[in-house]
């Protein structure tokens, strides 16, 4: 949501007011975009909340299906495109630079989640290790359109976010069972705290 507002606050920061940038149109299209289909699904699922657990229709298999074509036409028309000017050494230094941001944001948030004065649980940790860190195409791909219609280099600017959604699904499953380890041991270690102690006899 963050986002929406301060995508085109940005682009009016670095660009300035006297630019072309429709910062009206950017911030209306964005809210249209993203905001608008989440309030409407939301008005609508409380109304259909009873049929949707009786009849469980498989949103799942359905979201997964149009991300995967969200991304496989987004790379088609990335990579199809004649005016990308990236060669394989710019492209690995993008992947690199791309791992490293997100290693280091969810380093980050362990650290804040984990800190002694901090009143999250270890699952709390966990979401906020994944759920903080991760951006989708399904968002990130809309604003790219919308913030930079019309410029000749849109595919090369998605560059990035076509590598960043991958690099975090991998990123994810490799650490998946360090961090569960972490968070059992961590939820036993808790609990033997929490135990009230026996009363020694004299």
């Amino acid at each position: 949501f963050q986002g929406i507002v301060i995508t085109p606050l940005l682009l009016l920061l670095f660009l300035g007011s006297s630019s072309s940038v429709p910062f009206t149109s950017i911030f209306s299209q964005l809210f249209m975009t993203v905001v608008v289909p989440l309030i409407i699904g939301q008005i609508v699922r409380r109304y259909i909340k009873d049929w949707l657990e009786r009849k469980k229709p498989p949103f799942g298999a359905i979201s997964s299906c149009v991300l995967l074509m969200i991304i496989y036409t987004t790379f088609c028309d990335t990579f199809a495109n004649p005016n990308i000017d990236l060669d394989k050494f710019s492209l690995i230094i993008i992947v690199f630079i791309i791992f490293s941001v997100q290693m280091s944001f969810m380093f980050l948030t362990f650290l804040f989640s984990t800190r002694s004065n901090s009143s999250f649980t270890p699952a709390d940790t966990v979401a906020i290790i994944f759920c903080s860190t991760h951006k989708s195409l399904t968002l990130g791909i809309p604003m790219l359109k919308i913030v930079f219609a019309g410029y000749e280099h849109l595919s090369l600017i998605s560059v990035p976010l076509l590598i960043y959604h991958p690099a975090q699904i991998l990123l994810g499953s490799l650490l998946v069972p360090t961090i569960k380890s972490w968070m059992v041991s961590r939820q036993k270690a808790l609990k033997l705290t929490r135990q009230p102690k026996a009363p020694v006899k004299v």
